[in-house]
């Protein structure tokens, strides 16, 4: 049997208001939670056992899936206590099925889109005989990330902090959060406390002599934990620039068939629109997500931002890079600023943001 953990256990902090009541991994992608693009990966590359690594929200999951495929058995370990990385994968390692201690285990990271081949990674971790192997993707500016060199056979050398100064950048290879255990050393990983795989567990193997290597591939990757990188992950699937066995053929936008979109509405760049949303005249729409049964009015205008469910956007408004939390409102007229994150039930009056001046007259007040 083949097996994998799937690592869903943070808050996804930086994706609030979208993640106050939603575990990140759930939300929407493409039409489908991002979770399941995972899933669907991972049965294609044969794995019959998946273990989630669940801590926030953590009952979310089993309702995600209760009615899911017979061909995959699912379980779900749950951190009463936060572990790290490393502890993560330990604690959810209980629930593996298989006792060979040489059998590889594929752990992913739960907020990674990527098109890396996951039979590839399993192949080349058991053609080098490797104790563990790291999936790696080279980044432009890797000033942002832990550096992971590797010799001219691909054995990792080190594991570096986030380089401060340009001296300090001597590779371009990042971890890229999907990695493949031998069942043993998975299990030598110490168990009931925090251990972070990047800091304790991957340092002190390599320091040991044992066999770490380190797969790079050039495959389409991106984190989705921020709110730009989450709504552009969504788009770059549906146009088919990222691809997963759940999106179709390459389109310009993703609409549910209960979504009622007025014909002189612009859908454009990878855009979805949810369930029950009804979307106006002349809206554009573009490289954004629209959750389920949100209304947009006459002419609004939408890039790069995520409406989530329940929430309506007045007529002639403008969002740009913004986050709008669920039953949200947001009147007429408004002009919202990118980076900007309104919560849940959030209720703006017509004209109550405007980056740009308005003639509209201030009101009287007795």
């Amino acid at each position: 049997m083949q097996e994998a953990i799937i690592l869903v256990g943070g808050k996804g902090t930086r994706l609030r208001p979208l993640t106050n009541h939603t575990p990140k991994p759930l939300l929407s992608v493409a039409g489908s939670s991002f979770i399941r693009h995972q899933i669907a990966k991972l049965m294609d590359a044969g794995v019959e056992h998946v273990v989630f690594a669940t801590s926030y929200l953590a009952a979310l999951f089993e309702e995600e899936f209760k009615n899911f495929s017979p061909d995959l058995t699912l379980s779900y370990a749950v951190e009463q206590v936060p572990l790290g990385t490393g502890g993560a994968i330990r604690n959810a390692g209980r629930l593996l099925r298989g006792d060979d201690p040489d059998a590889p285990v594929l752990i992913l990271n739960g907020d990674i889109l990527s098109g890396v081949d996951l039979r590839g990674i399993l192949d080349a971790h058991r053609s080098r005989d490797a104790d563990v192997t790291l999936h790696l993707t080279r980044v432009p500016d890797p000033r942002a990330f832990g550096l992971v060199p590797t010799d001219d056979d691909g054995r990792v050398l080190s594991f570096l902090e986030k380089p401060k100064t340009p001296e300090e950048c001597v590779t371009d290879q990042v971890n890229a959060g999907c990695y493949v255990f031998r069942r043993s050393v998975l299990d030598a990983i110490p168990a009931d406390r925090e251990v972070s795989v990047e800091q304790e567990t991957f340092p002190r193997l390599v320091a040991d002599g044992s066999r770490v290597h380190g797969h790079t591939t050039e495959e389409y990757w991106r984190d989705l934990g921020t709110p730009l990188a989450f709504v552009h992950g969504s788009a770059d699937l549906v146009t088919g620039t990222a691809t997963s066995p759940l999106v179709g053929p390459p389109a310009q936008a993703l609409i549910h068939p209960s979504a009622v979109v007025d014909p002189t509405a612009l859908v454009t760049g990878g855009s979805t629109i949810g369930p029950g949303a009804e979307i106006g005249p002349h809206v554009v729409i573009d490289r954004s997500i629209i959750g389920g049964d949100v209304r947009v009015a006459e002419g609004a205008r939408i890039h790069e931002s995520v409406v989530d469910h329940d929430s309506t956007i007045g007529g002639g408004s403008l969002l740009r890079e913004v986050v709008v939390g669920c039953h949200a409102h947001i009147g007429a007229d408004n002009e919202l600023p990118a980076q900007l994150r309104l919560a849940c039930g959030i209720r703006i009056p017509a004209q109550g943001v405007r980056v740009s001046g308005t003639a509209a007259a201030c009101a009287t007040v007795h």
